[in-house]
Order: structure tokens, then C-alpha cells, then sequence
């Protein structure tokens, strides 16, 4: 009896949308929730820790992090991310999605309390228990990459898979906004306790003692979500796909679903399935899935290398076209409340709309069709902005630069943001699933650590007294808006290599249907 025929996995693809469908998109979002927080809210706090740790001793000007120390804070959490994808997409497949996905919640919930209580009141014990720490608040978040895209696809009917495993990966706009409204709240209350003054004023005063408790607090709320999701990801039973196919236990999948999907699924006494005999690095793997997995690694590598040089150096964006103040007009309290306000916004009118037309859309228009729309207009706008990019520096042109930059990560996310998290956890078999999804997760992350630290040195003015002190000269934000526009275009062309997975089984997409059946379970 071929897999497809296997009562539980028949269910499971013709399952009408029900509320264990929304819970599970719940469960795993949150996972997806906390990420996105934990991720980009350093990009919040960095300025002030600059001034914080970093301000000279005579007060000529606002601190900033040397260019090692804001690599590392930045790198950091990225690098625990690429070693977590791989090593929990491997773990995922050898035991079971269920058994170490609570795991990765309760590293993200220790570090991201950890984070806030970095030791020390000098610069080098801050900085260095903050990074050690966000590594392994990235480790964790690494390992919910292939385990809530693999989980949710193994729920999923075919119909409504595409939308469903879009809606776990959405839960991370509604976490950059969470942070961005967070550090608006944070900084604002503080801001309104604790007057203090722009810098150029009174240097001193610009930097009120309670600052150092901004940062710790925003860092530390991102254990909130992670701990208030854990108690019902244990309660998820394991998927029957993994069961059925890999674990071999049909009888207990068919329990699971009957539990889940409220509807009685009757085990199969003696069900024979597809046990494939081919390992990861097989000539048979390269022959059946070598293309796919490098057209899903090779598009995430190429979209990260954008996503993340944007996301995390925003403040540099926004300061070079004047619409945040230069750092000496504002105090340090001041500066992240105008930060986490520019981040607020651009995620509210770009970044979060993006993930929920994906959500209606994906399983219309198709996975492939919205990847190539998505890189496309990335570029187009990345053009369009770096172009006439000392039109958007004047002060009327503002909006309009606001405008072409949301629309960057609108597509990025009506695109190839979405759709390369997606695919990657449909067309490889079951028992290798969660690996292949970390290894092209993990291949993103690369490109993420890449786009972030390059983008830091390449945007330097190539004036070396213009640029940010301890960077040498760049070549510009224009010239490197120019460079991501031209890789967004390279992700056009790898996209051809991932094929459609619009409307069919997970079985018919892996080949796991067609062969022979080597092997018999009994139930």
C-alpha cells in the first residue's frame, strides 16, 4: 500500500480548516513571535549602549560601539541562529519534531532574561556576557525554524498548507512590531520620568543613570511570549506524518489525528509505507532533491543578505536621509524612543501587511509566483531609491522615501521573506524534512550575518571624516542599496530551480508515493 493510501495521511490532506488548525498556527507562531522580537530589538538598543559604555571621558561626543564590538552585538544572535537551525533540523528528524521542540523555547526564554542581566558595569563584561548569552537565545531560536515549518506542514491539508505555514512565519512581522512598540513604551516612560536633555545641551545630563535600565528591560520582555507558549507546545501530540513514516507506528499516528482532527481515523492492521533507503548525502538524494536544495538554500542566502542589512541598520538609514536627528540633538533616552518609532512604523505600513497578503494569497497565486514577484519588486524599489538618492535626503522628500522603503519590505514579504521558509518544509521526505529545512534556514542565516556586517562598513561615507568613528570609508549607502538590488535580481534566477508546490500532497512533492514499499509496520 503506497503512503498516500495511508487512512491517517488521507485524512490529514482532505481535513476540513478547523480550530486545531488555528491553535496549532498559534503555537508555533509564537515561537515565531518571540524570534523576530529577541532578533531585531537589539537593533533598538544598540545606540544606547554605545553611549552608555562607550562615551569619551571628556564628553565631545555621543558614544557609539567600536566597529568590532557592534559586529559582535549584532553577529551574535545570527550565529546561535545558523548552529540551531542545523543541529535542531538534524535532531528533529533522528527524534521526533515533538521531543526537542519545547527545548528550544526554554533556551529562548532563559537568554532572553540572561540578555538583560548582563554582568558588570564596565564595557568588556557587558558586551561580552550580552553576546554570550544571545548566542544561545539564537541557538534556541535557530531550532524553530525547520521544527514549526515542519510541524505545521505535517498538520496542514493540502488545500490550506501554503496559508497555514505562512501564518506561523507572519507571528514574526507582529514581532517586529511588538518590539518597536515596546521600546516606544519603555523609552517613553522613562523619557517622561526621568527628564533629560539633548546632548549638545548638557552632556551629562543627556545620559540619566536609569538609561541602563532601558535596554536590560526591552531585551528581557522578549522571555514573555516564549514562556506563555510552552505549557501547550507539550501538550501537541507528535505528527502523524513522522509517526507513520519515520517512527513507523501507523496505529499511534491514527490516535494522534483522531484526537486531533476529531474525526476517527481507523489504524491500518498492516500498513506497508515508504521507508526511503537514500541518506542525505547519497548520490540518490543529489539526483532526486540536489537541485531543490540548493534553489531553496541559495534563494534564503540571497534574501536574508537584503532583509537583514535593512532591518538591522535602519537607524543608519534613517539618520543619513535626516529623518532622525543627528545623535548630538537628541538624549540617549530620546534617540531610542525615535528609533523604535521609525521601526514602528515602517513595520506597520511595509513589514506586517506583506506576511498577510502572502497568508490570502499563497494558495492562488502559488509559491513560485509570488518568490519571483516578491524579489522582482524588491529590486525595483531598491533602484528606486538608491538612484535619486540625494533626492530623498531633502527634508519634502521624506514621505516619499518612506514610501519606497515600506514597500521593500512589503515585497520582501509578500515574497521571498515568506515563500523561501515555506517551500523548503514541503518537497523533501519526511525523514529528512526538518534537516533540509535547517540546512537552507542556516544557509539564510549566512547570508543574514554577511548582509549585516558588510552592510555596516559598506554604507561608511567614503569620506573618512563623514564616516562613524573607528570605520573606515565605505562606499555609501547609495552604492550598497545598489549592490542588494542587484543580489534581490540573482534571486530571481535561483528561484527557477524550486519547484510548485501549490495543491499537492507532501507525499506526491517528495516522490515518497511512487516507490516500491520496502518494508511492512504492523500496527
Amino acid at each position: 500500500m503506497a503512503t498516500e493510501n495511508i487512512g491517517v495521511l488521507k485524512a490529514l490532506d482532505s481535513a476540513k480548516v478547523q480550530l486545531y488548525h488555528f491553535t496549532a498556527i498559534v503555537i508555533t507562531g509564537m515561537g515565531f513571535f518571540t524570534d523576530a522580537y529577541d532578533i531585531f530589538c537589539i537593533s533598538i538598543v544598540t545606540k544606547l549602549l554605545g553611549r552608555i559604555y562607550y562615551t569619551p571621558a571628556d564628553h565631545s561626543a555621543p558614544g557609539t560601539l567600536p566597529p568590532a564590538v557592534n559586529s559582535a552585538v549584532t553577529a551574535a544572535t545570527l550565529c546561535g541562529t545558523f548552529t540551531g537551525q542545523l543541529f535542531f533540523g538534524w535532531l528533529g528528524d533522528k527524534l521526533g519534531r515533538k521531543r526537542v521542540y519545547g527545548v528550544t523555547l526554554l533556551l529562548m526564554v532563559f537568554c532572553s532574561i540572561a540578555s538583560g542581566l548582563s554582568f558588570g558595569k564596565e564595557p568588556a563584561g557587558v558586551i561580552v556576557t550580552l553576546c554570550f548569552f544571545r548566542f544561545w537565545l539564537g541557538f534556541g531560536i535557530g531550532g524553530d525554524y525547520p521544527l514549526s515549518a515542519t510541524i505545521m506542514s505535517e498538520y496542514a491539508n493540502k488545500r490550506t498548507r501554503g496559508g497555514f505555514i505562512a501564518a506561523v512565519f507572519a507571528m514574526q512581522g507582529i514581532g517586529i512590531l511588538f518590539g518597536g512598540i515596546v521600546g516606544l513604551t519603555v523609552a517613553g516612560a522613562f523619557n517622561d520620568q526621568y527628564k533629560s536633555v539633548k546632548f549638545s545641551a548638557d552632556p551629562i545630563k543627556s545620559l540619566p543613570p536609569q538609561a541602563d535600565y532601558v535596554w536590560r528591560i526591552i531585551l528581557m520582555v522578549g522571555a514573555l511570549p516564549a514562556a506563555l507558549t510552552y505549557y501547550w507546545r507539550m501538550k501537541m501530540p507528535e505528527t502523524a506524518r513522522y509517526t507513520a513514516l519515520v517512527a513507523r507506528n501507523a496505529k499511534q499516528a491514527a490516535a494522534d489525528m483522531s484526537m486531533v482532527l476529531q474525526v476517527e481515523v481507523q489504524p491500518e492492521m498492516e500498513v506497508e509505507t515508504t521507508r526511503d533507503s537514500y541518506s542525505l548525502f547519497s548520490s540518490e538524494f543529489a539526483k532526486r532533491h540536489g537541485l531543490h536544495l540548493v534553489g531553496t538554500a541559495v534563494c534564503w542566502f540571497l534574501v536574508d543578505v537584503g532583509y537583514y542589512s535593512q532591518n538591522l541598520f535602519q537607524k543608519n538609514i534613517f539618520t543619513s536621509i535626516n529623518w532622525l536627528p543627528a545623535a548630538k540633538e537628541m538624549s540617549a533616552i530620546e534617540e531610542v524612543y525615535k528609533i523604535a518609532r521609525a521601526q514602528t512604523l515602517i513595520a506597520l505600513c511595509g513589514t506586517v501587511p506583506g506576511y498577510w497578503f502572502t497568508v490570502a494569497l499563497i494558495d492562488h497565486l502559488g509559491r513560485f509566483a509570488i518568490q519571483i514577484i516578491g524579489f522582482f519588486f524588491m529590486s525595483v524599489f531598491m533602484f528606486g531609491i538608491a538612484i535619486p538618492y540625494d533626492h530623498w535626503k531633502l527634508t519634502q522628500n521624506r514621505i516619499g522615501f518612506v514610501v519606497l522603503y515600506a514597500f521593500t519590505f512589503f515585497f520582501a514579504n509578500f515574497g521571498p521573506n515568506t515563500t523561501t521558509f515555506i517551500v523548503p518544509a514541503e518537497i523533501f521526505p519526511a525523514r529528512l524534512r526538518s534537516t533540509c529545512h535547517g540546512i537552507s534556514a542556516a544557509t539564510g542565516k549566512i547570508g543574514a550575518i554577511a548582509g549585516s556586517l558588510g552592510f555596516s562598513y559598506a554604507s561608511e561615507d567614503p569620506n573618512p571624516k563623514a564616516d562613524d568613528k573607528g570605520y573606515p570609508p565605505g562606499i555609501g549607502i547609495r552604492k550598497t542599496l545598489l549592490i542588494l538590488a542587484g543580489v534581490n535580481l540573482a534571486g530571481v534566477l535561483f528561484t527557477l530551480l524550486v519547484p510548485e508546490s501549490k495543491g499537492k500532497s507532501l507525499e506526491e512533492l517528495t516522490g515518497e508515493n511512487e516507490e516500491e514499499m520496502g518494508e511492512t509496520i504492523t500496527a
